[in-house]
């Protein structure tokens, strides 16, 4: 079996060593529904991103019942207003429409890189699992996944599969930044933002090549936000840890001994951009990702069946990748002012 993988030319997929079996009627129910689901938490969380101000009915305090709801019921008052303003003021709906439509195409081109790259091997996994989130979280999703149910057969899949998504969402994640880019409009004097993304590489290299405005006092746009977050989330699964996206291409590229410790380092360095990014931008969301990757750095990684090279193309490959992880990576993604 080996000495046949040997003879297939650089880039061609192989046959499959085995068929993915297909999804089910009621997997394709239970996708569709949290996708529609997700379209709608999207949709409102676009709203709100694009607002510059949102009534919101605050609740009597007369009891101290209404003490201990105070939170639960603000929280309602302020979906109900945010709802309220999805259809009633000028181009609010509009622009949930295209920030959720944005950072979908971005998350299914991801997940459907993984998934296609999983087809062509043999390998089953489930449909992308879409992740809705209730408003006031600001992308208005969790993310989306994949579960791959079969052991991944040789190096190259292993690649392949691990890299193709992060590669296919940032090819769609391109024209989306450049357009919300472009479109950016510099705040008023006094009204700028408290809360101040950093713009990754990508954004700064469109801005340069247009000559467009791009600065920390602009207002957000859907499309700069969906594709602010869809490189967040390129970058992050990019790290090189655990069974993250950018894991399964050190493990591919460099083995189990290798993997672990580029791990650990990268795990390292995220801790020590989360107290920078605390100390000085005001910000402890990096402390968010160092939890979660080193959560990843406890899961073991499997071994692929063949242990084949992987071939120069792949390793160019490889590199582009390292270069949309570059790109897409900012060190410090949030100021707060």
């Amino acid at each position: 079996m080996a000495e046949s993988v040997e003879t297939i030319p650089r880039f061609q997929f192989p046959r499959p060593l085995r068929v993915a079996a297909k999804p089910t009627a009621r997997e394709w129910v239970i996708h569709l529904a949290l996708f529609l689901v997700t379209v709608v938490t999207t949709v409102l969380a676009g709203v709100f991103i694009t607002l510059q101000d949102l009534d919101v009915v605050e609740p009597a305090l007369s009891t101290p019942l209404d003490y201990l709801l105070f939170v639960p019921s603000y929280y309602a008052h302020f979906v109900i207003a945010l709802v309220t303003a999805t259809f009633s003021l000028p181009g609010a709906f509009h622009n949930g429409i295209a920030f959720s439509a944005s950072l979908l195409s971005i998350l299914t081109a991801h997940e459907m890189g993984h998934y296609v790259a999983c087809r062509r091997y043999g390998v089953s996994a489930t449909l992308p699992f879409f992740l809705p989130a209730p408003p006031l979280f600001l992308a208005g999703t969790f993310g989306a996944f994949i579960k791959i149910k079969s052991p991944i057969p040789t190096r190259r899949a292993l690649l392949d599969i691990g890299l193709a998504g992060p590669l296919a969402g940032f090819v769609v994640a391109i024209p989306i930044a450049t357009a919300g880019v472009l479109v950016i409009q510099p705040a008023f004097i006094g009204t700028g933002p408290a809360i101040v993304f950093n713009d990754p590489l990508l954004f700064k290299l469109i801005a340069w090549l247009t000559a467009a405005p791009l600065g920390p006092d602009t207002l957000p746009n859907p499309y700069y936000m969906a594709a602010w977050i869809g490189l967040l989330v390129t970058s992050l699964n990019l790290m090189p840890v655990g069974q993250l996206d950018g894991g399964h291409g050190t493990f591919a590229l460099f083995g189990v001994r290798y993997h672990r410790q580029i791990g650990w380092a990268a795990f390292v360095v995220t801790g020590v951009l989360s107290i920078l990014g605390l100390l000085w931008h005001g910000s402890s969301s990096g402390f968010l990702y160092t939890i979660l990757l080193g959560i990843m750095l406890r899961v073991r990684h499997p071994q692929p069946e063949i242990q084949e090279p992987l071939g120069w193309l792949r390793i160019g490959i490889a590199l582009v990748t390292l270069l949309v992880f570059i790109l897409s990576f900012s060190p410090f993604p949030i100021t707060i002012i």
